[in-house]
């Protein structure tokens, strides 16, 4: 992407990003002399410095003829992002307003990378007390902040991982099939339980930036089930001396996550017999 195509991207007409640029190369310049150095009518010249002006990205210096002089690149850049910023807190503001969430119970596929981490990012955000993962490398590593501020939160985290276990706050157990699962499975994996109320299963491409297949559910019964088997999963690749840990911390019965009270409409009792319950 070159310096023209940068300015577009951040909201400039082509002509404003043209005009910007040529004043980077040499200023102070009259609106005429840059309506020769880019072949472009002076009209649109004027009108594309008066623009620049309003956003901030020159300096004008009266006089006959009139002169400009482009401001420095790193301030132009700042004061877009916090327009930016104060547009989307506006925003946001507006639509948090409109949104009213309900709970549907079902299935939506997502199609693209982008979309498959911010839900996962929100989900992360939304936890409460309980989350489970299984995640490959590449998601691991773009979700491993957001699973840190989680359990900073006192969320309690804890997933597979397929290489060896990071340095982190939150709990993660090294799959037991990793080295098969690593070598055969189709892709990336990405699984997400939280507080047993919605899941996220996502299959990206081998080196984590797209999708294959993706689905997510705020079905708090079929999260349930993923939960009871992702406990299970990763109680059973925990060593032997931290499975009980695990099941009574993590087994759906035993830690009774916010989905299941939900679904049975009470807190669910467990008992001594249940310490290798999934």
């Amino acid at each position: 992407m070159d310096a023209d195509e940068g300015l577009v991207a951040l909201g400039f007409t082509e002509v404003e990003a043209r005009v910007y640029c040529e004043l980077l190369k040499g200023a102070p310049a009259t609106g005429y002399r840059l309506a020769q150095a880019l072949g472009k009518a002076p009209p649109s010249i004027y009108q594309a410095l008066a623009s620049l002006e309003h956003k901030g990205a020159v300096l004008v210096e009266e006089g006959e003829p009139r002169s400009f002089r482009p401001v420095p690149p790193d301030e132009v850049l700042t004061a877009l992002q916090r327009g930016f910023d104060t547009r989307r807190r506006e925003a946001a503001d507006a639509l948090r307003k409109l949104h009213a969430p309900v709970q549907d119970d079902r299935i939506y596929h997502l199609k693209s990378h982008a979309q498959v981490m911010e839900r996962a990012r929100a989900m992360i955000a939304g936890a409460t007390e309980r989350l489970l993962f299984d995640l490959f490398p590449p998601p691991l590593a773009a979700l491993a902040p957001a699973l840190t501020e989680a359990s900073a939160r006192r969320v309690s985290v804890v997933g597979l991982v397929y290489d060896e276990p990071p340095k982190a706050p939150f709990a993660s157990v090294r799959s037991s099939s990793a080295d098969f699962v690593r070598e055969r499975w189709p892709g990336a994996q990405l699984t997400l339980v939280v507080d047993a109320r919605e899941f996220l299963v996502a299959l990206l491409t081998p080196d984590g930036t797209g999708v294959k297949q993706a689905i997510w559910s705020d079905s708090v019964y079929l999260s349930c089930l993923q939960h009871s088997g992702l406990a299970a999963e990763i109680q059973l690749s925990a060593p032997p001396s931290a499975r009980a840990r695990m099941a009574r911390s993590f087994s759906l019965i035993n830690s009774s996550p916010p989905g299941l009270r939900q679904l049975v409409g009470r807190q669910p009792r467990s008992s001594s017999k249940r310490g290798d319950t999934p």
